[in-house]
């Protein structure tokens, strides 16, 4: 029987993680820019000085819930309109187009969702992770 020599802890330590000029991990205050949406967003945005990181993630933020917003706002109408007009020649395609927009809604609500997941990861992981169209613009708004 052979004796193995004992193993050791590991005397490394983590690397740092950066710190913001808000006092959080850049990562953790990346991560945060999303929790509530463009709310959230807006404020790491305004009180973030330092970091490029934690103001592009908060600017993607912004945008994200914008454009959700916006969406909404825009289906919300649109189904009204549809429906009013479609309902006056029959109630059936009133109800029809009524559904759709559900739909159309639901499907909005579940890209949002995947994206916002997927930012949240990605900012806690410290990368910069660029929604297409989007990411562009929050890369060009969030320069210092």
């Amino acid at each position: 029987m052979q004796n193995d020599p004992p193993v050791q802890a590991s005397t490394a330590s983590p690397v740092p993680a950066t710190k913001s000029s808000t006092g959080l991990d850049e990562n953790v205050a990346s991560l945060l820019a999303y929790l509530f949406h463009w709310v959230s967003g807006l404020i790491f945005f305004l009180i973030e000085k330092n970091s490029r990181l934690v103001r592009f993630h908060a600017m993607q933020s912004i945008l994200l819930g914008g454009v959700f917003w916006i969406g909404e706002i825009a289906l919300w109408i649109l189904s009204f309109v549809l429906a009013l007009i479609l309902g006056q020649i029959s109630g059936l395609l009133g109800t029809l187009a009524w559904a759709l927009c559900g739909l159309v809604e639901l499907a909005l609500l579940l890209a949002v969702l995947i994206a916002w997941i997927m930012c949240m990861v990605k900012a806690y992981g410290g990368q910069y992770f660029k929604l297409p169209i989007l990411g562009n613009f929050a890369e060009k708004f969030s320069q210092q």
